[in-house]
Parts: C-alpha cells; structure tokens; sequence
C-alpha cells in the first residue's frame, strides 16, 4: 500500500471511529485498531488525533464548497429553478454520501475547542455570504423577493442542517430526492421567485 492509501485508509477508519464514539471519547488506540496499523504508522501521519479530525472536517469543507455551482440567469438552455435545484441536490449528496463524516460536522465539530468554533464560523460565514451575494443578484434579477438577504441565506442555511441533522442524527427516514424536492419547494414558497 503506498502513502496515499494508506493516509486515506487511517483517515476513512479515524473517521467512522469519531463518528462512532464522538471526538472526546475516540482513542487513537480505537483509530489504529480499526485501520489496522501500528500506533507508530499512526504518527508518520499525523501528529495527533486533532490534527486528523481537523483534516477530516476539512476534506468536508472542501467537498461541500465544490458541490456549489454558481447559478447562471444568463444561460438560455438551462432555467435558474433547475440550476437552484440541482445546486440542492449535488449539496444533499455530499451530505448523504458521507453520513458519517456529516454527523461529525453536525455534533462533533461544534463546540469542539474555540480554534475550532472559529474554523466553523468562517467556514459558514464564506457559505453564508457566497447564498448572501447570489441572493442580492436574483433580487437585482427579480427571481428572489425583496428583504434581508443575509437573513434569508441565514434561514437556508440553518433549513438545511436542520433537515441533515433530523436524518443522519435522529435517523429520520428521507430519501435524498424527497429532500431535494422539499427544500426546493420550501424555497419556492419563501424567496425564490422560479419555477424548475
């Protein structure tokens, strides 16, 4: 196995193993034993069982911030409702496909320490003011209706963990289309002014 695989072979079991026990109660012991590695593999790699959790939260970040295309209401062959909603559908997806990385996200990470608490909070206000800054131009656009756009893209946002909480955290039982289709339709009703 060379580097990179086994990196990544560390990282996938560190993080079933946060998810499982939480970031407190993991044990680099419990990360070695799941990966399969002695514990001196473990520190080649990483210099402790923060820094893997913090590139873990990271690879995240990363991933949900490529799931964001920017919406086009230029573009004739494809509508602005389509474009919003496959924008929904392709965040919903990194979500889903990771469920235990985004378990982590929405307990571990927070409150974690206050380096960390900071990580987060500019993580969700670049999030925040790239929803703020599109809102602005769908309302310049008259596709978004008029009022607080930094509200509005507070409420999405806050819309969104709350639905992923409800289905990675309580297990609540909903299909990832379901989902798609309901935020669309509840943004639709709220500030969107689009139909798909």
């Amino acid at each position: 196995m060379d580097k990179t695989e086994r990196r990544l072979q560390i990282l996938t079991n560190a993080r079933d193993v946060f998810a499982k026990r939480g970031y407190h109660a993991a044990k680099i012991d419990e990360i070695v034993a799941a990966a399969g590695i002695a514990r001196g593999t473990f520190y080649l790699y990483f210099h402790d069982k923060r820094a893997i959790f913090e590139e873990i939260v990271d690879n995240a970040f990363v991933r949900l911030g490529e799931a964001v295309v920017r919406v086009d209401t230029e573009d004739p062959t494809r509508a602005v409702g389509t474009q919003i909603e496959e924008n929904i559908r392709r965040i919903v997806h990194a979500l889903f496909a990771d469920p235990a990385t985004t378990k982590i996200l929405l307990s571990d990470a927070v409150g974690l320490d206050p380096a960390f608490d900071r990580k987060l909070l500019v993580f969700y206000e670049a999030v925040g003011k790239l929803l703020e800054s599109s809102l602005v131009d769908g309302q310049e656009r008259g596709i978004v209706a008029e009022g607080d756009a930094r509200v509005f893209a507070i409420l999405s946002l806050g819309a969104m963990k709350e639905i992923m909480y409800q289905v990675v955290m309580r297990g609540l039982d909903f299909p990832e289309p379901r989902i798609v289709s309901e935020i669309f339709r509840f943004l639709s009703a709220g500030y969107l002014r689009v139909a798909r």
